[in-house]
C-alpha cells in the first residue's frame, strides 16, 4: 500500500525549560535545575506526528538561520521530512519559549518569541502550490499568520485535497477562512471563540459546533479531553469515547490527534473511523513525557491495539 502523501503548513519553536523552587518576583535570580531543550512548535510537532505513522509529509515553514534553525532540520533528516520548502530567514530568530515550572506544584510562566514563524507570507505557502497540489490532506495551524494559513487552505481546497485547521491558540476567523475548512478540530474552549461564543461557558458542544458548520466548516471534531471526541457534520452527531490510560504529559496529545486523524483521512478512511484513530494516537501519546518522545510510530499503534482488543486500520498492518 502506498504511503499517503500530507502537506502540513506551520510553525517551529525551540522549548527552553528549567525548573525552580517557585517563580522567581521581578528584579530576583533563583538557582534552577533540569534545563531541558525541547524541539516543538504545533506544526512541526504534527508534521513528525504524521511521519511516523508512515506518511509522506511535506513541511511548510519558516525558521531563522541560526543554531536552534539547524536543530529543527536535523530533527526532520531524521524523521524523513520532506524540508524543501521549509524557509530560513536572517530578518527573525528561530522560535523559541522560555518556560519556567515551580518543582512542586508544576505551575509555570512562559515568554514566547514566534521569530520566524511570523514572517511566513501567503508567497511563501503559494510557492509550494505543486506540493500542495500533490497532497491528499493539508494541515494547517494557527501559530503562523493567519494569511499564511488561509492560503495553505485554500490551495489545499482548489487541488482537491481535505483541509484540516487545529485552531490553536486560538483567535476569531472570518466566515471566508472557516468556510476553506473540511475538518476543523477546536477544543471545548477553541470552539466558543471561532462560535462567538466566548461568554456561555455552558453551551452545549453540540450546539456551539452547530454554529461552525453554518459558518462553512463540513465537519467539526471537538476534543473533548478526558470524554473523548465530539464530530457534527450537518446530518450527523457523533460522541467517541476516550480510551483509558495512566496519563504522565498531556502536553502532546493533542499535536498526536491531529497527526492520527490527518493519516487516517489521507488513507481514505471515513470521519468517524479517522477519529477513532485519532483517539488512539492522542491516547497513547498522554503515557509518556515530552512532545517529540510521545509521538507515536505504526509499530508503537499496532501493539498498544493487540491487547487491548481494538481493531487497528488495515492501512496500518499491510
Amino acid at each position: 500500500m502506498n504511503n499517503p502523501r500530507i502537506a502540513v503548513v506551520g510553525s517551529y519553536a525551540t522549548g527552553l525549560t528549567m525548573k525552580t523552587a517557585r517563580i522567581p518576583g521581578a528584579g530576583e535570580t533563583l538557582l534552577g535545575a533540569g534545563y531541558r531543550v525541547d524541539l516543538g512548535g504545533k506544526g512541526s510537532n504534527q508534521a513528525v506526528g504524521c511521519a511516523r505513522l508512515a506518511a509522506q509529509v511535506c513541511f511548510i515553514a519558516k525558521i531563522g538561520s541560526d543554531s536552534f534553525g539547524d536543530m529543527a532540520l536535523g530533527l526532520y533528516r531524521e524523521e524523513g521530512i520532506d524540508t524543501s520548502h521549509v524557509k530560513r530567514t536572517a530578518d527573525a530568530p528561530t522560535g523559541v519559549g522560555f518556560i519556567v515550572v515551580e518543582s512542586g506544584s508544576g505551575h509555570n510562566s512562559i515568554v514566547l518569541d514566534p521569530g520566524a514563524n511570523e514572517l511566513l507570507t501567503p508567497a511563501d505557502v503559494a510557492e509550494a502550490k505543486a506540493a500542495l497540489g500533490s497532497v491528499s490532506v493539508v494541515l494547517t495551524q494557527l501559530e503562523i499568520p493567519v494569511e499564511a494559513a488561509a492560503t495553505a487552505l485554500e490551495h489545499g481546497r482548489k487541488a482537491g485535497a481535505i483541509t484540516i485547521l487545529n485552531p490553536a491558540p486560538v483567535r476569531p476567523l472570518p466566515a471566508s477562512v472557516l468556510g476553506l475548512v473540511d475538518v476543523l478540530t477546536p477544543n471545548e474552549k477553541e470552539a466558543r471563540v471561532l462560535a462567538g461564543r466566548e461568554a456561555h461557558a455552558d453551551a452545549e458542544p453540540e450546539e456551539v459546533a452547530h454554529d461552525l458548520l453554518q459558518l462553512g466548516v463540513k465537519h467539526v471534531v471537538m476534543t473533548l479531553g478526558e470524554k473523548g471526541a465530539l464530530i457534527v457534520s450537518s446530518s450527523a452527531c457523533k460522541h467517541v469515547p476516550a480510551i483509558g490510560v495512566s496519563a504522565v504529559d498531556t502536553t502532546g496529545a493533542g499535536d498526536a490527534f491531529n497527526a492520527g486523524l490527518a493519516v487516517a483521512l489521507a488513507h481514505g478512511d471515513s470521519i468517524e473511523y479517522a477519529v477513532e484513530f485519532a483517539i488512539i494516537t492522542g491516547a497513547m501519546a498522554v503515557t509518556k513525557e515530552g512532545v517529540i518522545p510521545s509521538l507515536p510510530r505504526s509499530a508503537d499503534v499496532f501493539e498498544f491495539c493487540k491487547p487491548r482488543g481494538i481493531s487497528a486500520p488495515k492501512w496500518l498492518t499491510a
